[in-house]
């Protein structure tokens, strides 16, 4: 993507092919299920039946139902049939197309996820490293824009470490999402009639969250909070890493010069200006935790328009938001990872920007006679950064 610089980072995740990928896996998944409760003749799979050359004709046959799954369920019967024509018709059976493409959306999802956590766990060891290196560095603190007293930047580290603990935090509780299988209006009728008793109906769905390896639910045609957590875990995401790109923006500054993002070739250059070196990382960064928010709030939006059994426009708008959010937020946690990894810390700047600031920077220490350095509980509380990353000193 042109206008998205970075975007290759994220790969084939959540793009759509692993979409319709994830689809086809749900129909096998719930033709299995039908075949181990005696409704199907066969489970074959379905993997070969499509590729990514199916993708510009669906895409296109997508509008005439307003959703995809409409479509790649007439080329997956079509193609099966020839092959097994009792497992063609049997296909799909007792589903809708919101089960389907909501489930699918679910394993798009925590895929996303799983890598989310590689690079926050890459962050946090990095983070744990520069805190405790640094808990010594002393700096100026900072609010708002003026100097405030004395700090460490090890202690300026501890908080971006805190940041990144509690969006991974709300990640790993958010990515438990389950399947979604309600039938017609969420009230599981088709597969109720199938089965021949309601039991046997949740029975259906629990075997098909099985082999997805997802956790059961109830139907959730209307109760998006699975979609509007997982999007908020993503935004919390970007907001702890934004601080981060913020505050690196603010000390490469030449005038300040206490950051640098380290050198790579390719990289921060300008068009005109050859003396420059810009912290492209930090401002991708930043640039992403400027644009995460309202795309979660679409997601809440979408939710409260959840009307009827289910609702117009406000589910199909969901689909390319958290497309969206999901690839931006991988981008931007694997720009962050690079950005901490490679940082640059300059104590001696730091150590002249505090000397310079003397001796209005003391003037609290001096009110309270404080003849110390005045940094507080900064050991203890990196120290507890440390430990709660799971890197006691």
């Amino acid at each position: 993507m042109l206008l998205w610089p970075g975007d290759v980072r994220a790969g084939d995740l959540f793009s759509d092919a692993s979409l319709m990928a994830a689809m086809v896996r749900v129909e096998a998944a719930w033709l299995a299920a039908l075949h181990e409760h005696g409704l199907a003749p066969s489970a074959p799979g379905l993997d070969d039946l499509v590729d990514p050359g199916d993708l510009p004709a669906l895409a296109e046959d997508a509008e005439g139902g307003g959703n995809p799954v409409i479509p790649l369920l007439a080329v997956l019967r079509a193609r099966l049939a020839g092959r097994d024509p009792g497992a063609a018709e049997a296909l799909h059976a007792g589903l809708t197309s919101q089960d389907v493409l909501d489930t699918a959306l679910v394993l798009n999802l925590r895929a996303t996820a799983d890598r989310l956590h590689k690079d926050l766990s890459d962050q946090v060891r990095v983070l744990s490293a520069l805190a405790d290196r640094h808990r010594g560095t002393r700096m100026a603190g900072r609010t708002l824009t003026q100097h405030a007293i004395p700090i460490t930047f090890g202690l300026k580290a501890a908080g971006w470490l805190h940041g990144v603990l509690d969006a991974r935090d709300l990640l790993e509780t958010a990515a438990a999402l389950p399947i979604q299988a309600g039938g017609a209006a969420g009230s599981l009728a088709a597969p109720t009639a199938l089965t021949g008793a309601p039991d046997r109906a949740l029975s259906l769905v629990r075997s098909a969250a099985r082999t997805l390896d997802l956790p059961f639910r109830e139907p959730w045609h209307t109760a998006r909070a699975p979609f509007t957590r997982i999007g908020d875990a993503f935004v919390s995401c970007t907001d702890a890493w934004g601080k981060i790109a913020n505050d690196v923006l603010l000390g490469s500054r030449p005038e300040i010069g206490e950051l640098t993002e380290a050198p790579a070739d390719g990289r921060g250059g300008s068009s005109t200006m050859p003396n420059k070196h810009n912290p492209v990382l930090a401002v991708l960064v930043r640039r992403a935790a400027l644009a995460a928010p309202p795309l979660a709030a679409t997601l809440h939006a979408a939710a409260a328009e959840a009307v009827d059994e289910r609702p117009d426009g406000s589910w199909h708008v969901e689909w390319p938001t958290l497309q969206t959010l999901a690839r931006r937020t991988v981008v931007a946690g694997s720009q962050t990872a690079e950005l901490l990894a490679g940082l640059q810390v300059d104590p001696e700047r730091m150590a002249a920007t505090l000397a310079a600031a003397r001796p209005g920077i003391d003037a609290e220490r001096h009110r309270l006679g404080d003849d110390g350095p005045y940094l507080g509980a900064t050991e203890e509380l990196i120290d507890a950064a440390l430990t709660r990353a799971g890197k006691p000193c």
